[in-house]
């Protein structure tokens, strides 16, 4: 295998004050801050803004192909409840459940959501109809609960498969040092058993 030195980057994650260069071949390699893997964006800082953004405007791109359908006023709005299931909301969560994505960020997509299927039933801000009426018309859940649903599946899965799996090593990892000051972010862990409290699984 050939890896090209002009092509090549690195990134630190959480880095500290002090960190050295790398050099390969004796030429130094480009420090980054954030590179995509898997269609997916990683910063240095372990946030996931960027990636959230990015399934926005997926969500906004699959939502304005099939507008033709979602806002003709002769089709039910159950069919558009199940076209927007299908083509616009896997093009917004696509990723999420392996992302500490915060309460915010789920707000955003929410928001999101909510305006994509006023426009598909044609109903205004103005016409003041809550949220669940038309969540309800079109047969959509909320995108909250469908989020925690793909990160317990995804959760079990890498629990159930064998210790040496990569993923469940990297679950499973502690890394050596001192954690910086500040409140320590979200594990997957935390995030399951905080679900399963939630929803009287326990």
């Amino acid at each position: 295998m050939k890896v090209s030195r002009s092509k090549t980057e690195y990134m630190c994650v959480n880095e500290r004050e002090g960190n050295g260069t790398e050099r390969l071949q004796g030429e130094e390699v480009k420090k980054v801050q954030e590179f995509k893997y898997l269609g997916s964006t990683v910063q240095s800082n372990g946030e996931c803004g960027k990636e959230v953004k990015k399934r926005l405007q997926a969500g906004w791109n699959g939502w304005k192909k099939v507008s033709g359908v979602l806002c003709d006023r002769k089709i039910s709005a159950r069919i558009k409840g199940k076209v927007y299931r299908t083509v616009v909301r896997p093009a917004m969560l696509y990723g999420l459940e392996t992302m500490s994505v915060r309460k915010r960020q789920e707000s955003e997509l929410e928001v999101a959501e909510l305006k994509m299927l006023r426009f598909s039933l044609g109903v205004k801000t103005l016409d003041r109809i809550r949220n669940q009426y038309i969540r309800g018309t079109a047969h959509v859940g909320r995108l909250e609960d469908k989020v925690r649903e793909a990160r317990l599946r995804w959760f079990g899965h890498v629990q159930r498969r064998e210790s040496e799996y990569i993923g469940r090593r990297m679950l499973d990892m502690e890394l050596p040092g001192r954690r910086q000051r500040g409140r320590p972010k979200r594990s997957h862990e935390s995030y399951a058993e905080n679900a399963l409290t939630g929803d009287g699984y326990k």
